[in-house]
C-alpha cells in the first residue's frame, strides 16, 4: 500500500557516515542510509555520508541518483566512455545498467536514490580489470 515519506525526518533519524572509504564495511554503511519505499525491482533509499564510495553496479536497471544539498562528483564508468558529473544541491542523474560508478564527496552529501537490486560492489577501480 503506498505511503508518504517525509524524507527529511528519515535522514533527521540517521547518522551521517563520516570518512566513508572503499573499505568501510557494508554493516557500517548500511547504517547511514534508510529504505524509504520499495520500488520496482528495487527500493528508494537515503542517506549521508562524506568521504568516497566502493564502486558499485546494478545489472538489473538504471539506478536515479538525486543530491538533496551539498555536492560531491559521481563517476561512471559508461559504455560510450569514462563520465565525471559534479552535481549538486537539487539535481539528478541517471546511472545506466550495469556501468560501474562511485562517488566522492569529501565535505558530505545527503542523497536521494532509487536504486535496483542486486547492487555489486567492489573496492578496487574496475578500470584496472580491461
Amino acid at each position: 500500500m503506498p505511503k508518504p515519506v517525509h524524507i527529511a525526518t528519515e535522514l533527521a533519524r540517521l547518522s551521517v557516515l563520516r570518512d566513508r572509504r572503499p573499505d568501510t564495511p557494508e554493516e557500517e554503511a548500511e547504517k547511514a542510509f534508510a529504505t524509504l519505499a520499495d520500488f520496482g525491482n528495487g527500493a528508494i533509499f537515503a542517506g549521508s555520508f562524506a568521504g568516497s564510495s566502493a564502486w558499485e553496479r546494478h545489472d538489473h536497471g538504471d539506478e536515479l541518483v538525486q543530491i538533496l544539498a551539498g555536492e560531491t562528483t559521481l563517476t561512471i564508468l559508461a559504455h560510450d566512455g569514462d563520465q565525471e558529473l559534479h552535481l549538486s544541491a537539487g539535481m539528478l542523474t541517471v546511472v545506466p545498467q550495469g556501468c560501474w560508478h562511485r562517488f566522492h564527496a569529501p565535505d558530505g552529501v545527503p542523497v536521494l536514490t532509487a536504486t535496483p537490486q542486486p547492487t555489486v560492489h567492489s573496492t578496487t577501480d574496475p578500470r584496472d580489470r580491461r
